[in-house]
């Protein structure tokens, strides 16, 4: 274990900026609250749901049916917008069942 002095001046300096840090947090936090995340889907819920590989979602993604969102390199969607396109999809899912193909 490692003990460390520091002189007084030198913590308040570190508390004041830290109390500020987590000041400013909070305001980003109440800001965005409610934005909540778990209201979102993410890849793979999406692909159960639609019953689709993540290869047929991608399609949609890069073809503009599906609307979806970037956050951190992860891909989240609207649930609405995957309910939008579920009769798209059932659709597709018919016409590749009539020439022998899976989607």
């Amino acid at each position: 274990m490692e003990i460390v002095n520091i002189e007084g001046k030198t913590f308040e300096a570190m508390l004041s900026k830290f109390e500020t840090f987590a000041a400013r947090m909070e305001a980003l936090c109440r800001l965005h609250g409610d934005k909540d995340i778990s209201e979102w889907m993410d890849n793979q819920e999406v692909c159960l749901l639609l019953q689709i590989s993540p290869r047929t979602l991608q399609t949609l993604r890069d073809n503009g049916t599906l609307a979806f969102s970037r956050m951190n390199h992860k891909i989240y969607y609207k649930p609405e917008d995957v309910k939008a396109i579920m009769p798209l999809v059932e659709d597709k899912r018919k016409q590749a069942a009539y020439k022998g193909k899976q989607i």
